[in-house]
């Protein structure tokens, strides 16, 4: 795996290229595709609509789990090295079968 992976990195215009003709092979059948059957006003008449919508969607859960990630279910790094005191308030480094 680590080989395909420095092979892309190599070739990176290469890959980019291929993404956005990809992307644009995607636009372009998308203008194609039967939209009689649309079930809403805004999939007939709003092209690329599920494009966006699905952009949109994970752009969100993005930025949600973001701001959830920090608001506190994030700890330090440093939160099981630092110089704590034990519940008895001793500050005792050493094991804690010493406790009564």
């Amino acid at each position: 795996m680590n080989t395909l992976i420095e092979y892309l990195r190599e070739r990176l215009k290469i890959v980019i290229g291929t993404c956005y003709g990809i992307l644009a092979f995607v636009l372009a059948y998308s203008m194609y595709v039967d939209k009689s059957h649309a079930h809403t006003w805004v999939e007939q008449n709003i092209p690329f609509f599920w494009s966006i919508f699905g952009f949109a969607a994970a752009a969100a859960i993005i930025g949600i789990a973001f701001w959830f990630g920090h608001s506190g279910i994030m700890v330090r790094e440093d939160y099981y090295e630092k110089d704590s005191t034990h519940c008895c308030g001793c500050n005792n480094k050493e094991s804690s079968s010493e406790h009564a």
